[in-house]
């Protein structure tokens, strides 16, 4: 049925969706597994820092890398391993990296503090197994701390004697390191770096392409508009795959609504949708909103993602904004700036505040989606790296 085409497009299109194939990165995919099949075949420590902005197919391209080692390792072609994933997004703290990371080599639970005194003691001596641990810290940048202790301590780690500790580090700036440990410290750990550069339109291209294999639900040329609009502004995939599905959901609603008997996706429905999402009045506003009321709206984008909740408090948004202050060395608001701040959102409709309360409890809620709000703030270069 030509309905399912359409059903099946946008199951294939959901970002969360994993492809068959990720294409466009077999020079960094074949890079990634090159150091860490050397790392675990000679099992000794290393630690890769990939950077990119988002959507450029860095967790991805490491996760597909695992996928391909855990298979070599099945069949006995490779050392066996083991795999951990730490996410930056859903630790309620920093220093839960360590409590995740000891719990996960041991079996043992212990508090963030105790968890990073037993590491340290742990990769002072020669491992236990002889298994190599790969650790993939994603969302670095959300580690940062004032100490910087963390992110030292997993650089650092993997370049003890005889460490087995394997260390993959995903952040969106590439000097992220020089500017939270300083040159002469970062240049010692002997970072091995790969950078994602954007995808140009052609790679734009293959890669809603391949997803959309055999659905017969896109015109080539709506595809090529596509990757040619997103390409221009940011060379981010996932916006790409966002037109894309939310262009499968308009033709959906005319097929229902019986304004149209085709069941194709065209050059004008594309057009039109980027159109829509780039020409709200959230859009506009958020482009002409200051520095600060900008990264009060990532704030609060990032508090909600990592706790997969609807809302958050003003607290908690702006202990992040300020972390992402001290992250990108810009000078902090005062908390009643940061009112002022969150008052000035909430009467641009760009966020819901509770009503009933007006302390660091009240509850905060994005009402602009992610999409206006990556649209907004990609055409400022200094927030480009921070939206996905």
């Amino acid at each position: 049925m030509t309905t399912t085409r359409l059903q099946r497009a946008r199951q294939k299109l959901h970002v969360s969706a994993v492809p068959d194939s990720l294409p466009c990165r077999e020079n960094e995919f074949a890079e990634i597994a090159s150091h860490l099949k050397a790392a675990i075949r000679d099992r000794c420590g290393n630690c890769i820092y990939i950077s990119g902005v988002p959507g450029t197919g860095k967790t991805a391209t490491v996760r597909e890398v695992i996928r391909d080692l855990t298979k070599q390792a099945k069949f006995k072609k490779l050392p066996t391993f083991r795999f951990i994933e730490i996410n930056g997004m859903k630790l309620t703290e920093p220093a839960q990296a360590y409590a995740v990371l000891y719990e996960f080599m041991t079996g043992h639970k212990a508090t963030s503090k105790h968890a990073a005194e037993l590491l340290e003691q742990q990769f002072r001596l020669p491992p236990t197994s002889p298994e190599p641990c790969v650790v993939l810290m994603d969302e670095l940048d959300l580690l940062v701390t004032r100490k910087q202790t963390i992110m030292y301590n997993f650089f650092e780690w993997p370049n003890r004697p005889h460490s087995h500790l394997i260390v993959v580090a995903i952040a969106n700036t590439m000097d992220l390191p020089e500017r939270m440990l300083t040159n002469k410290v970062s240049s010692r750990l002997g970072l091995t770096r790969i950078n994602f550069q954007p995808y140009n339109h052609h790679q734009l291209y293959q890669i809603v392409e391949s997803r959309l294999k055999g659905t017969g639900a896109f015109d080539n040329d709506a595809i090529e508009l596509c990757a040619r609009k997103v390409s221009a502004v940011s060379g981010d995939a996932r916006r790409a795959l966002d037109i894309c599905r939310r262009a499968v959901e308009v033709v959906e609603g005319m097929v229902a609504q019986k304004q149209t008997t085709s069941h194709q996706v065209t050059m004008a429905i594309i057009d039109t949708v980027v159109k829509e999402m780039t020409s709200s009045g959230s859009v506009v506003f958020i482009r002409h909103a200051s520095m600060h009321q900008k990264l009060f709206l990532v704030a609060l984008r990032n508090q909600l993602q990592k706790a997969g909740l609807p809302e958050t408090t003003f607290n908690e948004v702006t202990h992040h904004h300020l972390q992402l202050c001290r992250l990108h060395n810009l000078l902090p608001p005062t908390l009643s700036a940061l009112a002022a701040i969150c008052t000035a959102l909430g009467a641009s409709r760009c966020i819901l505040a509770e009503a009933s309360r007006y302390d660091i409890h009240q509850k905060l809620r994005l009402n602009v989606s992610e999409g206006d709000l990556a649209t907004a703030l990609k055409t400022d270069p200094f927030f480009r790296a921070m939206v996905a």
